[in-house]
């Protein structure tokens, strides 16, 4: 459903939306909402009726008591609306619309009917409603990192409410300045500010073109070219040479600085990068978040370069792999436990050692991490996966099967993440010698699908044994 402008509407509704503003403005708000509500029942998609809506809810909530029995008594009245709402989203998401709107009525920052907005208005492809939403949502939570990140995601898709979304995400990053959701949240979100800033939203619609834009056909072709996402060797060699001359005249340029540096680790020459990276380092961008992360990917992708690069006829050719692992591995590890104790409440990071420790064999030390990440929302089911792992390479099978059980219960979407929880838990009933009850797993995941893992298999030879 395409969002509408008030010009697109039919007389009689025009005349509403008339009177239903000149009432707003008459602080008449009763009769406003009123107004504003039967128009949005005819046209939901009317996104400058819902905006103005919006304003006079709000108004009519700073206006109310904000005692605590008032606000029990709205909470109370309005959750079995929510309750109705959540049931008619899937099925009709403008009736789940019109019902929340009766909630917000009587309060405007309800953060579950603004969800519902949300999750209505993206199943029928209103992305101005949703970002209205949205922003509410995270006004009411903004240290709710799943739902900056998901407010950055869909300003990053739209174009809309940019600069609010690049504030919040901003604010958290100071924070934890090295989580990687975040961080790539943040980059899709320059990646679209940047266009859009510079002219490029016009070409959706085939209006201009990057010649129109750019300053020179020269300047043209260089962007396009480093825009790509796998440059061919000539062109990475042709960027380094221009790089390299106007590093030359501008020598305290520190994005040229990082460019050239991304440009040298593509093209496997390491050292050059890192000693960009570190002169970078030494500049007032010393306490960039990023800059930490892209030095240690780009020590990773030299153990791996490191790799690549060994002959596997040579006779200690498995001694040798195996000992660039073991460095890259403790590189890691010892990387990542420097961040932890940087930024201890940083639980995304706690999650990343969990990993660390766990392919390192440190399971005492896996599970620790685990436990803490678990507390974050946006990792806490993958991290009772692990620790479940964790639990079952000690032995502890009972402790295995209740945290899959839980991890489960609080999954409610039949996705990748859910099979593999249900397919871990059936292994560790196997294990266990639980024939019935690993196979009651298998089959879930075999009834939807039957090309999951080795499910098939098992299923196969549990019904050929009977």
């Amino acid at each position: 459903m395409a969002e509408k402008t008030v010009n697109q509407l039919n007389p009689d509704l025009r005349r509403l939306y008339s009177k239903a503003t000149e009432a707003a403005q008459r602080d008449n708000d009763d009769y406003a909402t009123t107004l504003f509500c039967q128009i949005l029942d005819k046209e939901p998609g009317l996104f400058e009726c819902r905006q103005a809506l919006r304003m006079v809810q709000a108004k009519k909530s700073a206006g109310a008591s904000s005692g605590f029995f008032k606000k029990m008594m709205s909470s109370a009245g309005s959750s079995p609306q929510i309750g109705k709402a959540k049931l008619a989203l899937s099925r009709n998401p403008e009736e789940a619309m019109a019902i929340v709107e009766q909630v917000l009525n009587h309060d405007s920052n309800n953060s579950f009917a603004h969800r519902i907005i949300v999750d209505a208005a993206t199943a029928l492809e209103m992305p101005k409603t949703a970002v209205l939403s949205m922003e509410i949502l995270v006004r009411n939570s903004p240290k709710d990192k799943s739902l900056v990140i998901e407010f950055a995601n869909l300003a990053a898709q739209t174009g809309l409410e940019a600069k609010m979304a690049e504030k919040y995400l901003n604010e958290l990053i100071r924070s934890s300045p090295y989580d990687p959701d975040m961080l790539q949240a943040q980059k899709n979100l320059s990646a679209h500010r940047t266009l859009d800033e510079g002219g490029y939203a016009a070409l959706e619609g085939g209006q201009g073109s990057y010649r129109d834009i750019l300053r020179n056909k020269e300047e043209a072709t260089s962007i396009e070219q480093e825009k790509r996402v796998q440059k061919t060797e000539d062109v990475a060699t042709r960027l380094i040479g221009e790089y390299e001359g106007r590093l030359a005249n501008e020598p305290d340029n520190l994005k040229m600085m990082r460019s050239l540096a991304e440009l040298y680790t593509q093209k496997n020459e390491f050292a050059k990068a890192l000693e960009l990276y570190e002169r970078v380092k030494q500049s007032e961008m010393a306490g960039d978040a990023s800059l930490d992360r892209a030095i240690s990917e780009t020590t990773v992708r030299q153990f791996d370069h490191q790799i690549s690069q060994l002959n596997p006829f040579d006779a200690d050719h498995a001694d040798r792999v195996a000992q660039i692992q073991t460095e890259k591995s403790a590189f890691q590890l010892a990387e990542c436990q420097k961040r932890v104790e940087k930024y201890p409440t940083d639980l995304a990071i706690r999650f990343e050692l969990g990993q660390l420790c766990f392919q390192a064999g440190k399971i005492g030390e896996a599970i620790a991490e685990f436990q803490k990440a678990q507390q974050n929302p946006h990792k806490r089911i993958a991290a009772m996966s692990f620790l479940a792992q964790c639990f079952a390479k000690r032995g502890m099978n009972d402790s295995a099967v209740r945290t899959l059980q839980n991890a489960i219960k609080e999954k409610p979407a039949f996705d990748e993440e859910k099979k593999d929880l249900i397919y871990n838990l059936g292994c560790v009933f196997e294990k266990m010698g639980k024939k019935a009850e690993a196979i009651e797993q298998f089959l879930i995941i075999y009834e939807s699908d039957v090309t999951y893992r080795d499910v098939s298999a098992k299923v196969d030879a549990h019904y050929a044994s009977q």
